[in-house]
């Protein structure tokens, strides 16, 4: 019986140094890590990985349940994948394990919370935008192509492949920004 952990932090500028050093001193022999979005699977390569390994008796531990994943359909169908392999979940925040029934409604309950805490996130960050973009401060993503060489490109007869391949970027940001033109 392995204790696997698994930490994972949304973008590259956070660090899982803290979620290490909780998921080693909760005695896990494997760890392993990733920056990646949880708000769904796709891309998690490290979960994946250990999916694919975990062994009948192990646990797959993190630190809290939104590292595991911030969609309660997402979360259930990980706890089912680890039960049909004989697996557990364990969540050291607050201390919970889907080796018995009450762990299984209490990480239901859990994973429903994790969920509407992305929908208040996102609705507090909506709302700083527009606030934001009525102060004039926020102005969106800065231009990173220049139109005026992509008009000149245009008019000397180069299509937006073309133009894209001289510019190196994709013809769609060619198409769209001929088109705010």
């Amino acid at each position: 019986m392995s204790l696997i952990g698994y930490a994972r932090v949304s973008t590259a500028d956070q660090n899982t140094d803290t979620q290490l050093e909780r998921l080693k001193a909760a005695g896990c022999d494997i760890v392993r890590q990733e920056k990646v979005s949880g708000r769904s699977r796709e891309g998690r390569t490290e979960l994946e990985t250990i999916l694919d390994f975990i062994r009948p008796g192990d646990t797959l531990v993190v630190v809290k349940l939104d590292r595991l994943g911030r969609s309660t359909r997402d979360v259930l169908n990980l706890v089912h994948e680890l039960d049909q392999k004989g697996a557990s979940l364990r969540i050291l925040e607050p201390d919970v394990s889907t080796a018995g029934p009450l762990g299984r409604m209490v990480l239901t309950v859990l994973g429903m919370v994790a969920e509407m805490e992305l929908g208040f996130i996102k609705e507090r960050q909506a709302a700083g935008i527009a606030k934001a973009k009525a102060n004039g401060v926020y102005k969106g993503r800065p231009v990173s192509l220049d139109h005026n060489q992509i008009r000149t490109l245009r008019s000397q007869g180069l299509g937006a492949t073309a133009i894209a391949k001289q510019l190196g970027c994709s013809r769609g940001a060619i198409y769209k920004a001929m088109s705010a033109d």
